[in-house]
């Protein structure tokens, strides 16, 4: 019972001073069960199936994320108790001095770490149950549900994972502290707060050589990752080549750093002497042991979270803005018509029947789907592509084809082109409201919106490339590509499309048959009906027998916004996840320092340093641990999102700066307040609040 006491009143002596533990529990807490709470939000929301099935997949995937989160909390809190024990060293001393056994210590830590575990998971609970409650209109908000029955909802499974995943890490945190404590001597104890690492001065030459080493390494994994991303990507093993040299020379450089800058600044008489500069830097180099390996990780934790959360914002913002203009009619119906009577036998997918129906056109195939065009269509356009073996993306590029070769080896060069009538994608252009073309009867131009295509292909169209269609020359008519596509898609999928006069094609080479139409329904409940029937013919018995491929507007929308929601939630997620760990390690490693520092700075005061000065020195060596890794992790992610970028290219880019200012707004909210909350805190243990 004394000791029960005894706990209970070190809790309520030390909450102040361990507001950063407290605050960063009850946080972790709240995100877990936020995330976890969305299965049991989102019951209520009137939704079509295949959104229902979106939002499943979506939170089986945070379950399993969930996962991967709770091992890096579990670090966090074992970090954090880490400190705590490292802060009382003196105290425990006193017990173990007036007679207490090393197990009635552990039993004290025992009853302090129930304390705060029910203390954070309380709190913790009860504003991820209040956050949990906006993250519902979140989620309504990007799925378009209707809240009608909305009400207040607690989620049970979520509660009982957070509780089971929490416990299990405290239960690991008592078993660390009961460790760590029976490997404590009394000596230790009472004089671990007046020790200080060993300063190892480092040879300048061997870290000067360790840097170049370190920063030539990083500049090959950069170009890895930007200018030979090709090659990287050949094959998936090769990713791990240019992570592993980032990570190795993260490590070099911070390492390397440690001994150049106390070395560069003593060299600098003028500046290493000034106000406190030679107590800061000795006192950044004390810890440099165990301060470097904590840069790289923090280094490398807020690296993937600015890569993470913009890239997963970009997605989100680019795909809802891409359907606007990518996606402007209702419904398109296309297929592969003339398909070769050899493909039989050859190809499993290719049957007697299904090469019977490729010679005819998609308004046919629907007939025989007993699909009433009449009734649900209107705004209709009918037009056909066609492609010959004779025109390769090779045969376009003239001159500037060695440039493509090397620039982009893994292009496929032998892939045959595509090509429409001028009059039919006028039809098209028409219905999208963009740019209608005329053309001579001796030109072409091409239509592109997929950006790495369109430098492929402008690099040919300077060249004033020829082209030599069906036996007649053909120039280009623009030097570059044009803006546009014609299947509607929510991402921009057009590599590139030539355009051509109409008698310049004729039936021998037809390749597709495409079908687009609006609904002639208005309301949205009579196009959820026609939007039923169209989902409806994968069940017709004619179905099989053609190859007919089918995409909606409605059908787009609901994918793209799932997708959109799921990145932005597991970003969010570990984005959020991340920085509140990188932040945190630093604050508890920083106020850990500075309550080894109490009596080097109450000795400062002694020989006439004043409180301006000694505040100063301190937030000058907490900016320094601060910006340190932030600094090197700013400009990883400049690459980072670059290579994000060519990987999600298709899925939209165009809300790119968008989505760093927004990830700049959480690292600057998140990360900046750790830094005035440790400083503050610091401040408060150096003077013996």
């Amino acid at each position: 019972m004394m000791l029960f006491k005894l706990s209970f009143k070190n809790i309520k002596k030390s909450f102040k001073d361990y507001a950063i533990y407290f605050f960063t529990l009850i946080l972790g807490v709240a995100i877990f069960y936020v995330f976890n709470a969305i299965d049991s939000q989102t019951v209520m929301m009137d939704v079509t199936k295949s959104t229902r099935s979106i939002i499943d997949l979506m939170v089986n995937m945070l379950s399993g994320v969930s996962v991967f989160v709770s091992f890096i909390l579990g670090f966090l809190i074992i970090y954090a108790s880490r400190f705590l024990i490292k802060r009382r060293k003196k105290e425990f001393g006193i017990y173990l001095t007036l007679g207490m056994s090393k197990r009635k210590i552990s039993m004290i830590l025992f009853f302090e770490t129930i304390f705060i575990g029910l203390l954070s998971l309380g709190v913790g609970l009860f504003l991820g149950v209040l956050l949990s409650q906006g993250m519902s209109l979140l989620v309504a908000n990007m799925f378009e549900a209707d809240l009608t029955k909305f009400s207040f909802v607690f989620s049970f499974s979520a509660c009982i994972k957070t509780l089971l995943y929490f416990s299990i890490m405290y239960i690991l945190v008592m078993l660390f502290n009961t460790i760590n404590i029976s490997k404590c001597k009394l000596i230790d104890l009472l004089h671990g707060s007046k020790k200080s690492e060993k300063v190892y001065m480092k040879n300048p030459h061997l870290s000067t050589l360790v840097f170049l080493i370190s920063v030539t390494l990083l500049g090959y994994a950069y170009y890895m990752v930007t200018g030979g991303i090709s090659e990287t990507l050949e094959y998936v093993d090769k990713i791990f080549i240019p992570i592993v040299l980032g990570i190795v020379s993260t490590y070099g450089i911070f390492w390397s750093l440690s001994g150049l800058l106390l070395h560069l600044v003593q060299k600098s008489k003028t500046l290493y002497y000034r106000g406190l500069n030679s107590f800061t830097l000795r006192q950044i180099s004390s810890k440099v042991n165990t301060t470097v390996f904590s840069m790289t990780i923090i280094c490398l934790m807020l690296f993937v979270t600015i890569c993470v959360l913009s890239s997963a914002l970009s997605i989100k913002n680019s795909m809802t803005a891409n359907l606007k203009s990518l996606a402007p009619i209702d419904v398109e119906f296309y297929k592969a018509v003339d398909i070769p009577e050899e493909y039989i036998g050859k190809n499993k997918n290719y049957t007697k029947e299904i090469i019977k129906d490729s010679k005819i056109s998609v308004r046919e195939t629907l007939e025989k789907l007993d699909v009433d065009i009449d009734t649900y269509f209107k705004d209709i356009v009918e037009v056909e592509t066609y492609a010959t073996e004779d025109i390769t993306i090779e045969d376009t590029l003239g001159n500037y084809l060695a440039v493509v070769k090397k620039e982009f080896p893994y292009l496929k060069l032998d892939t045959a082109e595509e090509f429409m009538k001028v009059s039919d994608y006028n039809k098209i252009a028409r219905l999208y409201h963009l740019e209608e073309y005329t053309l001579e009867n001796d030109e072409y131009l091409i239509i592109a919106d997929f950006a790495s295509m369109v430098s492929v292909r402008n690099g040919g169209l300077k060249e004033n490339t020829p082209i030599t269609l069906l036996g007649k020359t053909y120039y280009p008519k623009f030097s570059t590509c044009q803006n546009g596509f014609v299947h509607i898609s929510s991402n921009h999928i057009n590599t590139g499309i030539f355009l051509v006069p109409d008698e310049a094609l004729d039936s021998s080479i037809r390749e597709e048959s495409i079908f687009l139409a609006n609904y002639k329904e208005t309301s949205k409940e009579g196009k959820q009906e026609i939007e039923e029937a169209i989902r409806d013919l994968t069940s017709h018995s004619y179905f099989k027998n053609t190859k007919l491929e089918i995409e909606t507007k409605l059908s787009l929308y609901e994918n793209s916004i799932g997708l959109g929601a799921m990145v932005t939630f597991i970003g969010l997620y570990l984005g959020i996840i991340f920085l509140i760990s990188s932040a945190a390690i630093l604050a508890l490693k920083e106020l850990s320092e500075s309550s080894d520092n109490k009596e080097r700075f109450r000795m400062l005061r002694k020989i006439g340093a004043d409180e301006k000065m000694i505040d100063k020195a301190l937030f000058r060596q907490i900016a320094i641990f601060f910006l340190f890794p932030l600094f090197l992790a700013m400009i990883h992610s400049i690459f980072g999102i670059m290579f994000c970028n060519y990987i999600l290219e298709t899925l939209g880019n165009e809300k790119l700066l968008e989505s760093i200012i927004m990830t700049s707004i959480f690292l600057v909210g998140i990360y900046g307040g750790y830094f005035v909350i440790t400083y503050w805190c610091s401040k408060n243990i150096i003077k013996g609040r």
